[in-house]
C-alpha cells in the first residue's frame, strides 16, 4: 500500500500532465468505481463567490439534526483530506489512501483502453465519493470546481436539492463575460423537478436561473438580499433576520463571523435546509444550533486578537472583504496580500487601494507556481498608489513565512492586521500560524 505522502505527490501531480475532460468521462469513471454517487442526498452547490461557506452551514445544520454528513470542498487549505469532511472533520488518511488507490486502479484500466487520464477535480471528486460511501454518509454537500454545466460533480442526475450563491465576473475566458453568460452556466446544475434555491442578489443572474428554473419545472426559490437584516455585528458574530416572503415570518439567527457577507451566505442555506426541512425531519432548534456553530477557516476568520485571514481572490470577493473590513476596524489597518497571476490583480489593487484604509500594505508570493510574481505584484500596487496620491507604505517580502512575521511586528498595538487575496496564500498562513476558534 502506497503512503500518504506518496499518494498526495501523485495527486498533486496530475495538473502538469492532464486536461479537462468531457463528462462523459467522469460518469465512466464513476461507473467503473460502482456509482458510489448514487448512494447518497445530495445538495449540490454551485456559484462565484460563498459556495465554500454555504456548504458550510448547510453541513453544519445537518449534522445539528443528527445526520451523517459527506462535505466536499475545493480547494484545500493545509491537507489534501480536508477536502473530503465527515461529520465536521477531514477524512482519516488511511482512507483517503484506500479510496485514492481504488481510483488508480480504474483510471489505469480506462488509460489501457485508450481513454485520457482524469482531471485533478476528476480524480479527487470521485476519491471522495468511495470515501463518503466507505464512511456510510447518508447526505452529502456537494461544491462544484469551476462553472456547473460542465463541471465534474455534474454527473449528478438526481440531487435532493441545488443551490446557487453569488454570481460575478470569473474565469471569464471559460465561463463567458457576462453575469447572464455566466449564471447560464452555473443553472447547468439545475436538473427537472429538484427545487433551486439562489442568491437573487443581481438581476441578472436571478433571471437567467428562474428562466432554467421554469424549463426544468423547478420550484425556484430567490434570496433577495433586501430580505436579509443585520440586527448587530461584532468582531465575533452577526445577528441577522430573514424573511422569507411566503407566510410572513422573520426569524433571528445568529453566525460566529465578522463578515456582513456571511449573513446573506446564512440566508441562501437557511432557505435550502427549509426546502427540505420537512421531508429529511430537519426541526427548527437544529437551523438555529448549526448556523451558531459552523466554522469556516479563511472566510473572516479571527486566528488571534486583531488578525483576520480572509481568502477574497476575485473582485466580488474583495469588494465583500473591504466592506467587512471596514465593518471591523474603524482606523488603518495593516494588509498583507498575495495573489495567483490569472486573477485581475490590477483591479484588485484598485480596489483595495481605493476603497480600503490602510497604513502598511506588505506583498509577498503565493507558494508554489501559480502566484504572481512578488516584485510585479508590489509595483501594481505602488504605481496604482502614485497615480491615487496615496502615502500608504507598500513592503515587498516574498517568503509567506517572513512576510507574516514582518506583519505581524509592524501592526501597532490594536491595529488590525488583515491577510487576504488567495485562498492559497490563507493555506499557506494556516500552516504557519494556526487559527483559534
Amino acid at each position: 500500500m502506497k503512503t500518504y505522502e506518496d499518494t498526495v505527490e501523485e495527486i498533486l501531480e496530475i495538473p502538469r500532465f492532464s486536461a479537462k475532460n468531457k463528462p462523459e468521462h467522469t460518469r465512466e469513471l464513476l461507473r467503473r468505481l460502482g456509482q458510489p454517487q448514487n448512494d447518497f442526498k445530495i445538495i449540490h452547490v454551485a456559484g462565484s463567490n460563498g459556495k465554500g461557506s454555504v456548504c458550510a452551514f448547510i453541513d453544519s445544520i445537518l449534522r445539528s439534526a443528527g445526520k451523517r454528513v459527506g462535505l466536499f470542498t475545493s480547494p484545500h487549505l493545509s491537507y489534501i483530506e480536508e477536502r473530503f469532511r465527515v461529520d465536521g472533520q477531514p477524512c482519516e488518511r488511511e482512507c483517503f489512501v484506500r479510496a485514492a488507490q481504488a481510483v488508480q486502479r480504474a483510471v489505469d484500466s480506462m488509460m489501457q483502453q485508450g481513454m485520457p487520464h482524469p482531471s485533478f477535480f476528476e480524480y479527487v471528486f470521485a476519491t471522495g465519493m468511495l470515501i463518503f460511501a466507505e464512511y456510510q454518509a447518508e447526505y452529502v454537500v456537494l461544491e462544484t470546481g469551476l462553472g456547473g454545466r460542465l463541471d465534474a460533480t455534474n454527473i449528478i442526475e438526481r440531487p435532493l436539492l441545488t443551490v446557487i450563491t453569488s454570481i460575478s465576473l470569473e474565469h471569464t475566458e471559460l465561463l463567458g463575460d457576462t453575469i447572464a453568460k455566466i449564471a447560464a452556466e452555473k443553472a447547468g446544475i439545475i436538473r427537472p423537478g429538484v427545487p433551486i434555491v439562489y442568491d437573487a442578489s443581481l438581476p441578472e443572474a436571478d433571471r437567467v436561473i428562474a428562466d432554467c428554473a421554469r424549463q426544468q419545472a423547478c420550484m425556484a426559490y430567490p434570496v433577495f438580499p433586501d430580505k436579509v437584516k443585520i440586527l448587530l455585528i461584532t468582531a465575533k458574530k452577526i445577528a441577522f433576520s430573514y424573511d422569507c416572503g411566503y407566510d410572513g415570518t422573520v426569524t433571528k439567527f445568529e453566525i460566529p463571523f465578522a463578515a456582513p457577507y456571511q449573513a446573506q451566505n446564512a440566508a441562501i442555506a437557511l432557505q435550502a435546509v427549509n426546502c427540505i426541512a420537512q421531508s429529511e425531519k430537519i426541526p427548527h432548534t437544529a437551523i438555529r444550533q448549526g448556523l451558531a456553530e459552523v466554522r469556516w477557516q479563511g472566510r473572516m476568520q479571527l486566528v488571534r486578537p486583531d488578525v483576520y485571514f480572509d481568502g477574497a481572490h476575485n473582485p466580488d470577493g474583495i469588494v465583500r472583504f473591504l466592506e467587512a473590513a471596514g465593518q471591523i476596524s474603524r482606523t488603518p489597518a495593516v494588509l498583507l496580500f498575495a495573489m495567483v497571476k490569472e486573477k485581475d490583480y490590477m483591479r484588485a489593487a484598485e480596489d483595495l487601494l481605493q476603497k480600503g484604509d490602510w497604513e502598511k500594505i506588505i506583498i509577498t508570493s503565493v507558494p508554489g507556481n501559480r502566484g504572481a510574481d512578488c516584485h510585479m505584484l508590489a509595483e501594481v500596487f505602488e504605481r496604482t498608489a502614485h497615480k491615487n496620491k496615496q502615502t500608504v507604505k507598500i513592503t515587498e517580502i516574498e517568503q509567506v513565512e517572513e512576510a507574516y512575521a514582518y506583519a505581524l511586528s509592524a501592526k501597532k498595538p490594536g491595529q488590525i492586521l488583515f491577510c487576504a487575496g488567495s485562498l492559497y496564500l490563507i493555506g499557506a498562513l494556516e500552516r504557519i500560524a494556526g487559527g483559534m476558534e
